[in-house]
């Protein structure tokens, strides 16, 4: 009977401290984070508890091995040390982080059964210097060329763009897994170039967490034929018969030419023309020179010209002074041709203008004695109508046979005269 007593007393006992072990679990909670490190560098491990009551806490590697219990470490391992311990934390560092460090840590708190929360460490590996590469060295405009840029030994793999000046490019990327765990990762780069990227660079440029602005790059050197251009150095305007003409041949090309020609397309050069390099020199113009002169420049990538075209003018001339008389009038007209200015003489373009002061002169005239003869006709207009006037002076007078009867018959005669009328027709 007594044994059976204290048989019901021990399982009111153990059930009893299951539930406040139970209670224990539940009242604690532990806590912790990853960690995510560049490899050589200091990670920090924190298990952390809320509402602690007294329970031992303690940190294990990967491996179930114990680096930390309370504020002890058993684990040999000088890279681990203590940075914090109390009834609520245990935070501890690990330096010059490896590969083979790189795992699940365990934060293990001893409760009845055990709290566990784990920690994963990852380790970033950044990539080697990149390497970029050109198929060619020297470019020729028009051309395809290749390039490629190289990130070598990175965790996780790399991403690599491509930009050419400002403007980014499209690469093929190809990603290789090594025998260490590591990413190696290649991008080509193709594209056509043209004289404009002579001295442009490309960049290759690697985006990987555990490096910024990670970058290689190659100032492209591109040949290109040569560039033509005449410039006309004198005369300013129109060429004229008696003057000189200088012209000059203008280039550039990479390499930079060395053969610079002038010739006249479907003719010869003037034999007195001088050319001096680039410059082309002709005195005393006449209209034998016309036609289309060429200057022409070549390097090894090819060889480009431009072309003038002479078309030579009749010099300038004055006309002697003319005198035209009309009426009063007397017009002064002088004709004098006047060049252009700033006229270019390609291909022939017009001819000269004149400006005719004879014809301004004309028209003046024209209307002067226009508007004389018009006064003239108005003059005699007025002349043949004038107001004509009767009097009743030598009324009766028709039937006298003399002056003297006729006034005598007048009516009133002389003594009327004060009474007189007039009427206006």
């Amino acid at each position: 009977m007594a044994n059976a007593r204290s048989g019901s007393l021990a399982t009111i006992l153990f059930l009893f401290m299951s539930s406040a072990a139970l209670h224990k679990v539940v009242s604690q909670n532990l806590v912790t984070d990853n960690v995510t490190v560049v490899e050589g560098e200091m990670a920090i491990i924190s298990c952390r508890v809320k509402n602690n009551d007294d329970s031992v806490i303690q940190l294990l590697n990967p491996n179930r091995q114990t680096i930390y219990f309370r504020d002890m470490r058993p684990l040999k391992d000088s890279r681990f040390q203590l940075v914090n311990f109390s009834d609520n934390e245990l935070r501890v560092s690990l330096s010059n982080v490896s590969l083979s460090d790189e795992g699940r840590y365990v934060c293990q708190l001893y409760t009845d059964p055990p709290q566990e929360a784990y920690a994963e460490i990852t380790v970033l590996i950044p990539p080697g210097n990149p390497i970029i590469e050109a198929r060619d060295e020297v470019l020729s405009e028009g051309n395809e060329t290749e390039m490629t840029c190289t990130a070598m030994s990175s965790k996780p793999a790399a991403i690599i763009r491509w930009m050419k000046g400002d403007k980014e490019l499209p690469g093929k990327p190809k990603v290789e897994l090594t025998y260490d765990k590591m990413y190696t990762v290649t991008s080509r780069l193709t594209f056509t170039v043209s004289k404009e990227d002579d001295g442009v660079p490309v960049a290759c440029i690697v985006d990987h967490p555990a490096v910024k602005d990670f970058q290689a790059q190659k100032y492209l050197e591109v040949q290109y034929k040569p560039e033509v251009k005449i410039v006309v150095e004198f005369p300013q305007g129109l060429t004229r018969e008696g003057e000189n003409l200088e012209l000059s041949c203008k280039f550039r090309g990479k390499p930079e030419p060395q053969r610079v020609n002038w010739l006249k397309v479907d003719d010869d050069v003037p034999s007195h023309a001088v050319i001096t390099g680039a410059d082309l020199y002709i005195e005393n113009l006449n209209k034998s020179y016309n036609g289309t002169y060429r200057c022409v420049a070549s390097n090894s990538i090819g060889e480009a010209y431009d072309d003038y075209t002479l078309y030579v003018y009749d010099a300038p001339t004055t006309t002697p002074k003319s005198t035209t008389a009309t009426t009063t009038t007397t017009i002064i007209t002088t004709t004098i041709s006047y060049p252009e200015i700033n006229q270019d003489s390609r291909a022939g373009e017009g001819a000269p203008r004149t400006v005719d002061h004879a014809v301004i002169g004309g028209v003046v005239a024209v209307v002067v004695f226009a508007m004389l003869c018009l006064l003239i006709v108005l003059g005699r207009y007025f002349a043949r109508h004038k107001g004509t006037y009767f009097t009743h002076e030598a009324k009766g007078a028709d039937d006298a046979a003399d002056a003297d009867t006729a006034i005598i018959n007048a009516e009133g005669g002389h003594t009327n005269s004060d009474e007189k009328k007039e009427y206006y027709i």
